[in-house]
């Protein structure tokens, strides 16, 4: 046992090293121990051991560039790792969330057949398969039961390649832990799969505090039934181990007693979990040999690497990834497609902090908010929040305690939206996503050092090329600089940066802030266009006409913004064609979550709330004609929502109860076909 010392909370313990919590740096070590895992795993994923050794050798570093591939991908492993945790945020981090709760998580930042799931199709993909039950209004647990879908299908890997979260929100809890990564599990899995991801989580829990793998095992193992195959399973490769110090034999032995042969079905939970406690026992606890094994010996290896990789991450600290540099080509970087493109843009400290604040709410604690909340604050050893020179451009980027060193006559800036090395994405799932900074707001920096510079953003222009917009210069020296980002005339700013004129600028802190005041005109096929989080089955558009937006059944949604995003006025065109209702959506937090001003038959104008079902927040008779153009602005502040037609005040609503307090917006449409005209946003 580790003998640092730990305390409870509320019944949830934090570990604490040196009089100083330590808990978010172990989160981030978990959280890079993820990415790294499943980074490395990806380009040889569903291969064989025997492809694998014909073809690569021991995977022992990063294969990407020998197989053609880029490193940095959307992949299901990490999205929905980190998606479906916010259940927590978005339910108020109950211990006692339910399975149904998870599931309109599920459907309210999935986006169908286009983000973070394998869409394999029902009876093939269990994820999709659960998605398709839920959306028909069968409730989680139901919705991936083995009663519903069969044994075969709900014993799938996919319950515990997205468990890694619920561990690292329980630190030192692993009971806790297998409790979460049940009712998660049981959205879409059921039976031995269930168990194989309690044991994740309730390891990655147990890790904070305990060293001793034999010790991280017996106690995960007494949160599963002990006559389960998992159980047996675990018990076989531990007395394997033992008897046996090559774990290629230890790997021939699991392939011949639980392989895919013995277990039917697209990618079965067994064999793979299997090869997880034999890397982590051959490994020995350490990160690069368990990391070799893992990706070495093949079947799922993206998956099981990520698991092993934030197992090993919690344990080991971030210790794990010095013999080699496993985090410089990362660089935190990281993204999370969503229906709620705002956050699909990030790095793995917003991610940490994301996690930890979720721990520390269970256990009913403030939240961590370093350097007052800024969105790069570099105060996690090491991180650099995705900052990197631009290509072509040679220059040093270093963490240097709490502060980011950047030295060289050279372009750094990290990511705001699609970066241009990954919008013909090819490989890997769909990145939707919007972007994070926007003309009109408000950018802060503090800096110092000895070199000088000045601040830019790069945006997309009409060729999906990029055009630089320069803000304030600096001398010597530590200053704090504040710039309103101009206008960009629409196309998203994919890149928000630093230009260093000579000698080095160290960077402590940058965030913006405020409401942009901008309008939204795209030319077909460009960047703008994908700027857009869309659950439409149809949109055709030009510059400034959003012509046909359709949604053959139930609600669609075309969107962009953040949640950061709370009191702000959308002016727009509203073109009634045919359909049940549509019109402007505000504060959109997915597909489930959101205002709504509705042209709504017959002759109505609504406004609605979505949130674990729909509710009219007020209506009133209005006359409007199918086809004939209408000028709409609402208007979001506070709880209030206030609606003006043709410049005439129609219709206003307060929600007393739960209010959306900030989200993108956008356009809805139910089982039909709407039009619009360039919307326009600003403060309210």
């Amino acid at each position: 046992m580790n003998d640092m010392p730990h305390y409870a909370v509320t019944g949830t313990p934090f570990y604490r090293g040196a009089g100083e919590d330590s808990y978010p740096e172990q989160v981030y070590a978990g959280v890079l121990g993820k990415l790294i895992g499943v980074y490395l795993g990806r380009p040889v994923e569903n291969w064989s051991y025997e492809r694998i050794a014909e073809e690569i050798g021991d995977v022992a570093y990063y294969i990407h560039e020998q197989r053609g591939r880029r490193l940095i991908i959307t992949d299901d492993d990490i999205s929905g790792t980190f998606t479906f945790l916010r259940a927590l945020q978005d339910y108020g981090y109950r211990k006692d969330l339910s399975p149904a709760q998870i599931g309109q998580t599920w459907l309210n930042y999935l986006i169908e057949k286009t983000t973070i799931l394998w869409w394999g199709g029902m009876g093939n993909s269990t994820e999709h398969t659960a998605y398709l039950r839920l959306k028909q209004g069968i409730c989680a647990p139901e919705s991936g039961s083995s009663a519903l879908n069969g044994k075969i299908l709900s014993e799938q890997i996919g319950a515990q390649i997205f468990i890694d979260g619920w561990g690292l929100v329980c630190p030192g809890d692993p009971e806790l832990a297998a409790q979460f990564a049940a009712t998660a599990s049981r959205v879409s899995h059921d039976g031995e799969a269930v168990y194989g991801a309690q044991v994740i989580a309730a390891m990655v829990a147990h890790a904070f505090v305990e060293q001793d793998l034999d010790n991280l095992l017996d106690r995960a193992l007494q949160q599963i039934p002990l006559d389960s195959v998992v159980s047996r399973l675990i018990a076989d490769v531990r007395s394997w181990h033992l008897k046996e110090p090559d774990w290629r034999e230890n790997r021939l032995r699991l392939q011949s007693e639980y392989g895919y042969d013995k277990y039917a079905g697209q990618c079965h939970l067994i064999p793979n979990h299997g090869l997880i406690h034999l890397s982590l026992l051959h490994g020995a606890g350490d990160f690069d040999k368990s990391m070799l094994i893992i990706n070495t010996a093949g079947w799922d290896t993206d998956c099981n690497s990520g698991n092993v990789g934030t197992i090993l991450g919690v344990r080991n600290g971030l210790a794990a990834f010095q013999r080699q540099d496993w985090r410089g080509p990362v660089a935190d970087r990281l993204f999370l497609p969503s229906a709620d493109g705002g956050r699909s843009i990030t790095d793995a400290v917003r991610e940490t902090y994301f996690v930890a604040n979720c721990g520390r709410a269970l256990a009913e604690l403030p939240p961590l908010e370093p350097k007052e909340g800024a969105r790069f604050h570099f105060s996690l050893p090491g991180s650099v929040q995705s900052w990197r020179p631009n290509p072509g451009h040679v220059g040093s980027v270093k963490n240097i305690g709490e502060a980011l060193s950047l030295s060289g006559e050279a372009y750094f800036g990290t990511d705001t939206f699609v970066p241009p090395e990954t919008k013909d994405l090819k490989s890997g799932y769909v990145l939707v996503a919007s972007p994070t900074l926007y003309s009109g707001q408000r950018l802060t920096a503090d800096i110092r050092g000895s070199g000088k510079g000045r601040l830019f953003v790069g945006h997309y222009n009409e060729e999906d090329l990029t055009s630089f917009v320069f803000g304030p210069e600096f001398e010597a020296g530590a200053q704090s600089l504040e710039w309103t980002i101009p206008d960009t005339s629409g196309y998203p700013i994919h890149q928000v940066g630093i230009q260093v004129f000579d000698g080095e600028v160290v960077l402590d802190r940058m965030d913006w802030s405020g409401i942009p005041t901008t309008s939204f005109p795209i030319l077909p096929g460009t960047m703008a266009a994908r700027a857009w989080a869309k659950s439409l089955d149809r949109f055709e558009h030009e510059r400034d006409r959003y012509d046909y937006l359709c949604h053959n059944e139930g609600i669609g949604l075309l969107t962009q913004g953040t949640s950061e995003w709370q009191d702000y006025r959308v002016e727009c065109r509203v073109t009634p064609k045919m359909a049940v209702s549509g019109g402007v959506a505000v504060r959109v937090q997915g597909t489930r979550r959101f205002y709504a001003v509705l042209f709504a038959e017959p002759g109505q104008i609504r406004i609605e709330k979505s949130l674990d079902g729909r509710r009219t927040l007020a209506q009133t008779s209005f006359p409007w004609e199918a086809f004939q153009d209408y000028e709409v602005e609402v208007e979001v502040k506070g709880n209030t929502i206030r609606v003006w037609i043709d410049g005439k005040l129609t219709l206003s609503a307060v929600d007393p109860s739960q209010p959306l307090e900030g989200g993108a917006f956008g356009f809805v449409v139910e089982s039909g076909c709407i039009g619009a005209g360039t919307p326009k946003v600003m403060p309210a």
